[in-house]
């Protein structure tokens, strides 16, 4: 059926077209999303930039059609004389160790012999390439033979040695050729071996028996044809031979040039002389493919021989090294990677559903988008792992993994995962954005930046899910976000915002205090204390809910805080928990402490009814001054009385800070100077 017909049909809705012969069809660019064409011959058949997704190509012929089957197989024979030539000539060379009298034709033989089989050695233990260094010194070192005259050297290696090589390459492409076109290797090879007779008769006249000659040119062109078998079965060998040689053979085949071959099913397909050079293979099945090791792949994930193979038949992948392997998009439903080495292999978009990966390497692997649907992770190591919201995990068959290698941090520690619970685990992962603190937060500009964040992103609701205190000044902030959000986005405004929220804190205490940084930093500190409301808390989850004001003109939004146990964390309590311990300061024990414990509740009472505060900063103020009635009541204790000291500062550069009208300024005024000399300070 011609190309044409078959388009047109497809166009009116049929779609299968089992058993047709679509050979030498032009399918360029077409649509044939969805067809059948199982068991069909496509040699020849160009499908390049065709949209195929979902094809099936199940037991079809790919390869070349008869006329360039013809070409090729003429150019190998052509390739083939000429390598009979050279064998016959460097036969010839190495037969005149048998010239009757003429001692320097048989010193020449016995050179040209000897470089012949150095030739071999290398050839068998290395390959084609190293045997063209190896020419190249071997030229070197005749060049240096013309200073001392010796002739001799210049003729065996000058002649011989491009006998041999030239002889190598013709006769090694000839048969790789031939071979990837079709099954006629045995008749290439004898029609070298023919060759390689013929032209004996040029040298016919030559001062050495025929016989020799003969035997040589043959023994010689059984070597070229090992060579070329080898060139095909052993592709680390000469890669740089083969590609060629591949790339020659598909001239003509079926090509799948630059087309979109997502999903397609090409089981059981005979693939040699195929081009799939820059072809989408997405999910591209491949099981028991015939030949695909004579395709074209260019530099799709056909062209690792580990994962061609393993394509083919995915039941052998169990304990094989696929470390850094491309298995992007790679079909492996079922496989068995049991006990598997995938350290950083991608397997992005890869369909990996059923497939048994227990106790597989993980390590640093990247699974972004990839199906991992009712597959086997049990014991397997997904340290460092790459997954995201599009890596599907739902019913996961795993008892239990490894967070790092050696099989250490496992999780659970103990017991196993109940079902659900993998994918829960990992879950949580994905619909959150963690915010990273160096050197402590300041909680105020933190508040701030995730308000104006939110009102950013058209009022995304946002969740602290949980504060790590890491030590060292590090705390690390969870903050839960809708599965849809653009977390990359909503980290990189937060941090702005954030940035902008400190700088304008700062600038706001430099141009009403004039503070030195000295000053900054003491309520930065007090800041990364988390104003005491959270210092409580820093050890333990934290929810923060960020709603938006509902049928109203006003866009700013309510945060509340809330601890573990569900219940607001607001100023009254913080107040009547500051009054308590005032209260505890025994004022009949001495004068001082009756008139600190006064003074005390007359601030306290200042900040309670101060306008020019809000409820963050009258909570800072209050917490302060706790600190101050803690230590009055502890002044052996050398940690409460630096925090007191401290506490005093605190709230004197809050009261610089205030209109002078303010009642927290005022008392502050009168209050502090006496409690610093009550206290020591």
């Amino acid at each position: 059926m011609k190309a044409a017909a078959v388009i047109e049909q497809y166009k009116n809705g049929r779609r299968d077209f089992r058993g047709e012969s679509l050979r030498g069809g032009n399918f360029r660019g077409a649509d044939l999303t969805g067809a059948d064409f199982s068991g069909c011959d496509i040699r020849g058949a160009n499908f390049s930039r065709a949209n195929l997704t979902g094809v099936k190509f199940t037991w079809a012929k790919a390869g070349l059609q008869k006329r360039w089957l013809v070409i090729l197989l003429g150019l190998a024979l052509v390739l083939t004389v000429v390598s009979s030539f050279f064998s016959a000539f460097v036969g010839y060379m190495v037969s005149l160790i048998f010239a009757p009298t003429n001692r320097e034709t048989q010193l020449i033989g016995w050179s040209s012999l000897i470089f012949l089989i150095s030739t071999f050695h290398i050839a068998w233990r290395k390959n084609i390439l190293t045997v063209a260094g190896a020419f190249a010194g071997a030229g070197a070192f005749a060049s240096v033979g013309v200073f001392v005259g010796v002739k001799v050297g210049i003729v065996a290696v000058g002649l011989a040695g491009v006998g041999v090589f030239v002889g190598v390459l013709t006769v090694a492409f000839a048969l790789a050729i031939a071979e990837a076109a079709t099954e006629a290797f045995s008749v290439v090879v004898a029609i070298a071996i023919a060759f390689s007779v013929a032209p004996v008769i040029a040298f016919g006249v030559a001062p050495a028996p025929i016989a020799p000659v003969i035997a040589f040119g043959v023994a010689l062109t059984l070597f070229y044809c090992w060579l070329g078998w080898l060139t095909l079965k052993q592709e680390h060998r000469d890669p740089w031979l083969r590609k060629i040689v591949i790339a020659f053979a598909a001239i003509g085949g079926t090509s799948f040039f630059q087309a979109n071959l997502t999903a397609t099913d090409f089981t059981g397909a005979t693939l040699k002389s195929t081009n799939f050079n820059q072809a989408i293979l997405n999910k591209t099945i491949f099981k028991q493919a015939i030949k695909l090791e004579l395709a074209r792949p260019d530099n799709t994930l056909l062209a690792n021989p580990r994962v061609r193979e393993f394509l083919i038949d995915s039941r052998t992948g169990s304990g094989k090294d696929f470390a850094q392997a491309d298995l992007r998009g790679a079909y492996l439903e079922g496989a068995n990677l049991q006990a598997a080495n995938l350290r950083l292999a991608d397997i992005s978009e890869a369909s990996l559903q059923y497939a048994n990966l227990a106790g597989a390497n993980l390590t640093e692997v990247n699974a972004v988008n990839a199906d991992l649907r009712h597959a086997t992770l049990t014991g397997a190591c997904v340290e460092n792992w790459n997954i995201d919201a599009t890596t599907q995990l739902d019913e996961v068959d795993c008892q239990y993994i490894y967070l790092l290698n050696g099989q250490k941090e496992r999780r659970p520690s103990s017991g196993e995962f109940q079902p659900g619970e993998f994918t829960k685990l990992f879950a949580e992962m994905f619909d959150t954005v963690d915010l990273i603190f160096r050197n402590g937060v300041d909680w105020k500009a933190f508040i701030a930046a995730l308000k104006e964040v939110q009102v950013q992103n058209e009022n995304t609701p946002l969740q602290v899910q949980s504060i790590a205190n890491k030590g060292d000044g590090v705390i690390v902030v969870k903050v839960h976000v809708p599965s849809d959000t653009d977390k990359e986005k909503i980290h990189q405004e937060f941090n702005q915002n954030y940035q902008l929220q400190l700088a304008a804190i700062e600038a706001q205490y430099k141009a009403q205090l004039t503070a030195k940084d000295t000053e900054i930093a003491i309520y930065r500190q007090q800041s990364v204390d988390m104003m005491e409301i959270t210092k409580t808390l820093a050890n333990r989850p934290i929810h923060v809910e960020a709603k938006a004001m509902s049928h109203s003109n006003d866009s700013s939004q309510n945060i509340t805080i809330r601890d573990i146990n569900n219940s607001a964390v607001n100023f009254g309590e913080i107040i009547g928990d500051v009054t308590n311990t005032i209260n505890q300061i025994a004022a009949d024990a001495s004068p001082e402490n009756a008139q600190l414990k006064a003074l005390l509740q007359e601030v306290t009472q200042a900040i309670e009814i101060d306008s020019h505060l809000d409820e963050e900063e009258k909570a800072e103020a209050a917490n302060q001054v706790k600190k101050i009635a803690q230590a009055s009541q502890n002044p052996d204790d050398a940690g409460l009385q630096k925090k007191a000291q401290r506490a005093v500062n605190f709230l004197e550069t809050i009261a610089k800070a205030l209109e002078p009208a303010s009642k927290l300024a005022q008392a502050c005024q009168k209050a502090l100077p006496i409690i610093l000399g009550i206290l020591g300070f």
